[in-house]
C-alpha cells in the first residue's frame, strides 16, 4: 500500500488530518448503493454486506432507511455514515442517484471535500453523471472515479476513459486496469502499487488475493493469468502509459484530474483498492465558505452548517434531525452553541453519529465530521452554528421547481394537519411549499414526477394523512428581488401570480414563458431568480 499522503495543512491538529468526508454520487443502477454498502462492511462497520452488527434485518442495505427506498429498491435521500478505516475517519454520505431527488445530492456536495464517481462499465457516462459531476466542477471538488461492473459484458476500456475525457473535460489517469471483462474478468493489475489483484468469485463478501510482482514481465504473472489475457494485459497497459498522464496529485486536488479504479463491487472487487485511493490521495477537511469570511478547519472556535435536515428518521419518535458538517473546531457533547440565525444559544445536548438509520451518542466531533442534532424544528438548512461569532455559510442551494401540483388531504378537517406535515417537508428540503395569495390550499413544486409519490406515500405513513396532488394552472416559480417599494407594487398589482414559500419569502408562480418575459420588460428594476441560496 501507498503510505499515506503527506499533509498539506501541516497545522491541522491531527485528528482533523485523519478526517476525509466524501460523496458518493452516480446515474441510478451504477452500483452506488452496493460499493456503500462494501466500504461500510470493509470499515468494520457491518459483518456482511447488508446487515449491521447483530440487529436490523438480514440482507437490508444499511444506506436506505426509508420504507419508500427499501420498497423500491433506490435511494431518495442522502444519508451520512462515518466509521474508521485504517488509520483515517472515514464521512461517506450515500446521496440518491434518481434525477428527481437531485437538489438533495447538489446540497450535500456543499458540505464533502471529495467525490467518487460511479460509472457502470457497459454504459458509460450518462445523463445524471455529467449533471452531478457538473456541480462537482464548480465546486472545483476532487473526484475518484470507480468503473463497477467489470465482471459483466462491458465496454473497452479505452472507449470508457476516452468517453470521460470528452464528455467531462477531466483528465483521467488509470489508477488500476482490468484483466479481461466480463466472463473473463479476473481481477486488476494494481498501477500505482505494482501488483496483481486477483477477484474471488466463490465469496462476494471476500476481499480477492493480492500478489507482489515485478513489473509485468514477473514471471509469477504465468500462474495467475491465462496466456492471451496477459498479452492483452501487457499490451494494453503500455498503450495506457504513453497515451494517458501519469497521477498529479495537485491537478486530482484542483479537480482537474480523476484517477479511475476498475472492479466489480457487488464481487467486493476493486472496493478495498479505491478505499486506499481516498485514505491516501483524498483531501483533509477544507475551509469552508462563509461571510464575513471563510472558515478554517483548523480554527479552535466550533463552527458548522446545516445542509440537510430529514424528519421522522425513527417513526416512533417523530423526530427531526438536522444533519450538521463541522466547518472547524473540536466539539463536544453538551456544548452551547449560537444559532446565528436567531441569534439564541442551543444547547447540544444529544447530538448523534449515523450509520444510516442506526445511531449513538457522539461525545466529540471534529472539523469534518457529520454529526446529527435532534431538534423540534429550531434548525433548518443552510443554518450557522458557532461558539458566538456571527458567521453565515454560503453557498447552499434552493432551486425553483420544475413541476407544480395543488396539495389537498383526504379529509378537508385536516387541512391544518396538512400544513403542518408540507411545513416540515418544505424545512427537509423535500419540497417547496407555497402559500398562494388569493387561493386556498398549497401548491406543492418539486425537481421530478416521482417525488410527489414520495411525498404523498410519507404524508400518509408519517402522519396518518391521506392527500391527493392535483395539476395547476402554474409550471414554475420565481423569487422576487427588488427595492421594498417596488416589490410591494408588483404583488399588489400581480396578486393572482403571488404566493409566499415556507420561509416568508415572495414568489411568483407562472404559467407561460411569457408571464417571465412580460415581467423583465415591464418592471426593470426587479429580478425572478430560479435559484434561493439558503444563507439564513
Amino acid at each position: 500500500m501507498l503510505d499515506a499522503a503527506p499533509t498539506n495543512r501541516p497545522d491541522l491538529p491531527p485528528e482533523i488530518a485523519r478526517r476525509r468526508t466524501f460523496a458518493i454520487i452516480s446515474h441510478p443502477d451504477a452500483g452506488k448503493t452496493t460499493l456503500t454498502e462494501k466500504f461500510l462492511l470493509f470499515g468494520g462497520a457491518i459483518q456482511m454486506a447488508g446487515q449491521v452488527r447483530a440487529k436490523g434485518e438480514a440482507r437490508r442495505t444499511r444506506s436506505d432507511f426509508m420504507q419508500m427506498e427499501k420498497d423500491r429498491g433506490i435511494s431518495v435521500s442522502a444519508s451520512a455514515m462515518s466509521f474508521d478505516y485504517q488509520r483515517f475517519r472515514f464521512n461517506l454520505v450515500d446521496t440518491p442517484g434518481h434525477s428527481d431527488f437531485s437538489e438533495d445530492t447538489y446540497r450535500t456536495l456543499t458540505a464533502v471535500d471529495a467525490a467518487i464517481m460511479v460509472i457502470d462499465g457497459a454504459k458509460g457516462v450518462e445523463s445524471q453523471t455529467r449533471k452531478l459531476f457538473e456541480v462537482c466542477r464548480m465546486r472545483d471538488l476532487p473526484i475518484l472515479t470507480f468503473c463497477n461492473k467489470m465482471d459483466r459484458e462491458s465496454r473497452d476500456v479505452f472507449e470508457i476513459v476516452d468517453e470521460i475525457q470528452e464528455n467531462l473535460a477531466i483528465d483521467v489517469t488509470p489508477a488500476s486496469w482490468p484483466i479481461g471483462i466480463g466472463q473473463d474478468f479476473l481481477g486488476c493489475y494494481d498501477m500505482l502499487n505494482d501488483r496483481l489483484e486477483l477477484m474471488d468469485r466463490a465469496d462476494r463478501n471476500r476481499v480477492g488475493t493480492t500478489v507482489e510482482i515485478t513489473g509485468l514481465d514477473d514471471p509469477k504473472l504465468a500462474d495467475h493469468v491465462p496466456e492471451h489475457l496477459l498479452a492483452t494485459l501487457r499490451e494494453e497497459v503500455e498503450m495506457a502509459r504513453a497515451l494517458l498522464p501519469p497521477l498529479d496529485r495537485q491537478a486530482f486536488a484542483e479537480g482537474t484530474m480523476t484517477p479511475i479504479w476498475f472492479g466489480s463491487a457487488i464481487n467486493s472487487f476493486g472496493v478495498k483498492e479505491l478505499m486506499d485511493g481516498i485514505a491516501n490521495f483524498g483531501p483533509e477537511p477544507q475551509p469552508t465558505s462563509a461571510e464575513p469570511r471563510q472558515i478554517a478547519p483548523e480554527e479552535q472556535k466550533v463552527s458548522g452548517f446545516v445542509f440537510k435536515v430529514q424528519a421522522n428518521m425513527d417513526p416512533k419518535h417523530r423526530d427531526r434531525v438536522a444533519f450538521l458538517r463541522m466547518s472547524s473546531g473540536h466539539f463536544t457533547r453538551g456544548m452551547k452553541l449560537t444559532h446565528v440565525r436567531s441569534k439564541k444559544p442551543m444547547t447540544i445536548s444529544n447530538p448523534v453519529l449515523f450509520l444510516a438509520s442506526d445511531r449513538e451518542l457522539a461525545d466529540e466531533a471534529w472539523a469534518g465530521d457529520i454529526i446529527g442534532i435532534p431538534n423540534h424544528g429550531q434548525l433548518r438548512i443552510g443554518d450557522t452554528l458557532t461558539e458566538g461569532e456571527a458567521l453565515k455559510v454560503t453557498g447552499i442551494p434552493s432551486f425553483a421547481p420544475e413541476l407544480l401540483q395543488n396539495c389537498r388531504a383526504g379529509d378537508p378537517m385536516k387541512a391544518k394537519h396538512l400544513e403542518k406535515a408540507l411545513m416540515q417537508f418544505a424545512e427537509e428540503g423535500a419540497a417547496k411549499v407555497f402559500k398562494p395569495t388569493l387561493a386556498s390550499g398549497f401548491i406543492v413544486g418539486v425537481v421530478g414526477q416521482l417525488q410527489f409519490e414520495v411525498l404523498a406515500s410519507r404524508i400518509e405513513l408519517e402522519y396518518g394523512l391521506p392527500v391527493r396532488f392535483e395539476p395547476s394552472q402554474f409550471t414554475s416559480a420565481r423569487w422576487v428581488h427588488g427595492p421594498k417599494a417596488k416589490v410591494e407594487a408588483f404583488a399588489e398589482k400581480n396578486k393572482g401570480h403571488m404566493a409566499e414559500d415556507n420561509d416568508g419569502d415572495l414568489v411568483y408562480l407562472t404559467r407561460l414563458q411569457w408571464d417571465i418575459d412580460r415581467v423583465e420588460r415591464d418592471y426593470p428594476d426587479l429580478t425572478l431568480s430560479a435559484t434561493k441560496e439558503m444563507m439564513v
